[in-house]
Order: structure tokens, then sequence, then C-alpha cells
């Protein structure tokens, strides 16, 4: 027979394991709600001004910046250093950045770059034709990206893949991003592009469900109602945010990045367009 005192133990173990619980859980799904952008959508700016172009990232309302073109220890011609110090004085972070597949033989050095500036991810943005001839390709760079993840857990950052239409494309009746997704499922996530994966006929949420948590960060870039699908501003498009942010429990996304292959225009003028939806229309779902 269960005396009192047995019992009072009983329940405060129970009580304590559902606060764990909800704790645990609780730190699964903290989406950032700062509107993050991929600098690649300002890559001429970037390249002429690149201190005054991300005041005026920041001075739009971005919180978060997403990197591109880090090499030779420099970011946009800057040393870590004096890189976070602009960062830092415009309050921004740049939380995550895209690299090739190429600067994996380097990695320790891009690696400790990234945490120097208090990257959180590191992203393999885009895969060269002759990086992905066939099924035998992606299986060897699905063992390169277990090896180069080893080495960012090791510094506390994340590694992740971002995809382009060519992942869901079959080879041998296999799709290469399901064989990408074969990999650590701890030391490999996915940055998903909606935009791509909605040209490649994918629907977001099929995607999460198949993988659920594992999508951790986002592109937010619509697609235009013409016959070319071509890129367009944030809610000006077809594709369905509101619905797609919805999931993003689901998704298990962190954070999210607005990018704008090409505009029209000024790519200052798109992101403009674009942050002021995502803050009106899809910012608030995640609260």
């Amino acid at each position: 027979m269960t005396t009192r005192r047995e019992l009072l133990k009983q329940l405060a173990f129970f009580s304590a394991g559902t606060v764990l619980m909800k704790d645990s859980f609780s730190s699964v799904f903290k989406p950032s709600k700062q509107v993050g952008l991929q600098l690649y959508t300002l890559r001429g700016d970037m390249g002429k001004t690149p201190i005054e172009t991300l005041q005026k990232v920041a001075d739009l309302g971005y919180g978060e910046v997403e990197n591109f073109g880090y090499g030779n220890g420099k970011f946009f011609g800057m040393d870590p250093k004096t890189y976070k110090g602009h960062l830092d004085h415009m309050g921004l972070k740049a939380v995550s950045g895209h690299y090739m597949m190429g600067a994996i033989p380097g990695w320790q050095q891009a690696v400790d770059d990234a945490a120097a500036i208090g990257q959180k991810y590191m992203v393999i943005a885009f895969l060269l034709p002759n990086e992905r001839k066939d099924l035998d390709s992606y299986k060897k760079i699905a063992a390169e990206l277990n090896k180069a993840g080893e080495l960012c857990k090791k510094a506390g950052i994340q590694l992740c893949y971002h995809n382009h239409d060519f992942e869901f494309q079959p080879i041998d009746g296999q799709l290469p991003f399901d064989l990408l997704m074969q990999t650590d499922k701890d030391l490999v996530k996915a940055e998903l592009d909606l935009y791509w994966a909605v040209k490649a006929g994918q629907m977001p949420l099929d995607l999460f469900n198949k993988y659920p948590g594992r999508v951790v960060l986002w592109h937010v870039k619509d697609m235009d109602n013409t016959e070319k699908k071509f890129f367009t501003e944030v809610g000006s498009g077809v594709i369905d945010f509101k619905s797609i942010f919805k999931t993003a429990k689901k998704s298990g996304m962190e954070h999210f990045f607005v990018e704008q292959d090409q505009c029209p225009g000024p790519p200052i003028d798109s992101i403009t367009k674009s942050i002021a939806y995502i803050k009106g229309n899809l910012v608030p779902i995640l609260s």
C-alpha cells in the first residue's frame, strides 16, 4: 500500500517531469520575430558601400542578416572584428551565412570566423553542376556535410543546406533533397527556400511533415503570377505565406530571411516593400 509520503514523492516527481517537458518543448520552438535579410539581395550595393548599405537595412527595420561571399577571412572586405563592430553599432545580428561546397577544405577557419561574429548557422548555399552530376555525387556531398557539421557543432554552430529547384528533380527515381536529408539530423538541418520549393512543385507543409523540426531556416521569397513565375516582393505574388507561417512550429523554424534574387528596380525598394508586408501580415502569426 502506498503511503502518504510515497504518494507525495511521486506527485513531486511527475510535477517536476511535467515542468521539464514543458521547458524542453518550449526550447524547441522559439522563432525569431526579427525580420532577416539575405544580403545577396543587395549584392551590388554591398560590393561598393557595405557599411552604408547595412545602415539602410537597419533603418528599414531589419534586425538580422545572412552573409554571403565570405572568403580569405573577410566579410565584405572586413575582418571579423571590424565587421561585427559595425553590425553591433547598427543593432544588426549576422545570425547566418552562405558558403559553397568548395569552402569545406578550409572549413575550420570559416567556422572560427563565423563564431567570431556571432553566427549561429552556416549554410551550404548552392551546388555547382559538376558537383551534382548523379546520385553518387549527392552521397559524397552528404558525407562531407556530416563532417562539416561536426566541426560546426564543436563551435556551437548549426550547419544547414539551402535548396534550389534541382534537388527536387528525380534522379533514378530518387529526389536528391531526400538523399541529403539522410545526413545526421542533428548535424545537418535545412534552410528551405520557399520560392524554389514551390516552383519545383513541392508544398512546404508536406516537407515540414516529412522532416519535422528540421527546417530551421526559411528564405521568404515570392513568385509572381506570370507564366515565367519570376521573383517578386513578398506579398505581391502567389505564394500563400500566411498558411506557411502558421506551420512554423511543425517546421521548427528559428529564423527567416527575405531574399529576392532579382528586382525590377533598386533592390532597396524591393526589400522595403517586403518588410512592410511581413511586419504587417506575417510576424503577428508567430505571436
